[in-house]
């Protein structure tokens, strides 16, 4: 079963894994007219990458909109089912860091289900890197100057985000597009949560100039990316328009980004991390 009011896309494939998208924003209405919303963007690029994965690897799509200042909601933990494996949040306009009643229920959520589904494994992009990591006891802030890291940015890999990636040594970098102001300052630690074991190994696979914790890694439970996957030049163009119409980021500033928006990005290798994480292909990092 799924909650109330989501969306089911199904996949006939015997050896899936059934995921929740907890989707927090909505895209451009352009990219919604041409792609849909930000749950069947991301399906289409875990569909793709499975397909293009040596052993395919499927994965089935539920789809529910949890911001309820938009009419959404945030499912109740007996909604998310035993047929549920794998949680995905989106990224969002509005601020993980923040303590409205939405944003605080949603963290009530997480935290329940990490206790009691230790089953689901986790995983969020942009505001849901953020959210999953505050949830676990990190500090999520705005950049002290005021800095946004926008579009095509190069991520300096640890071994283990080499070993996620599968790439070898000479393989320092991906690129991701972002497009963020808040950052998550410190990963999740034993020391700041009853929520990990003492014993938990917490790897930060990636950093960049402007954001240390890039992504966050936990065996078998957690895998967070802050920057996009699912994000193509057309639809980096579009979020920097509407940041630049909200005053959130000066002309200027979104004009220099945009001229990045095309140079190639590593997406598809990161969603086909993503499936092997939720297909179980993580008993041991290096």
């Amino acid at each position: 079963m799924a909650p109330p009011e989501a969306r089911i896309i199904a996949s006939e494939h015997p050896d899936k894994v059934r995921m929740l998208v907890l989707e927090t924003d909505d895209p451009h209405p352009d990219t919604s007219e041409e792609r849909g919303s930000f749950g069947e963007v991301l399906n289409d690029l875990l569909v793709d990458a499975g397909e293009d994965h040596d052993p395919k690897l499927a994965i089935e799509t539920i789809i529910h909109y949890a911001v309820e200042p938009r009419g959404g909601s945030i499912p109740e933990p007996s909604e998310i089912t035993d047929d549920i494996h794998a949680i995905l949040i989106t990224g969002s306009v509005f601020d993980a860091h923040s303590d409205e009643a939405w944003v605080l229920r949603l963290l009530d959520l997480i935290k329940h289900l990490w206790i009691h589904r230790p089953d689901i494994k986790f995983t969020g992009i942009c505001f849901g890197h953020q959210i999953l990591c505050r949830a676990l006891g990190s500090t999520v802030e705005p950049e002290e100057n005021g800095k946004w890291e926008l579009a095509h940015t190069h991520i300096e890999l640890s071994g283990v985000g080499r070993w996620l990636f599968r790439l070898d040594s000479s393989e320092k970098h991906i690129r991701l597009h972002q497009m963020h102001l808040d950052l998550v300052i410190d990963p999740p630690s034993p020391s700041k949560t009853d929520l990990l074991d003492p014993s938990t190994d917490v790897h930060v696979w990636g950093t960049s100039d402007h954001t240390g914790v890039q992504g966050v890694y936990i065996p078998k439970r957690l895998f967070t990316t802050q920057g996009h996957m699912e994000f193509d030049d057309k639809m980096v163009k579009r979020q920097l328009k509407m940041r630049v119409e909200s005053g959130a980021v000066e002309e200027d500033v979104a004009e220099e980004a945009k001229e990045r928006a095309e140079w190639r990005h590593d997406g598809l290798l990161v969603a086909k991390a993503v499936l092997r994480f939720f297909h179980g292909d993580d008993d041991k990092a290096r």
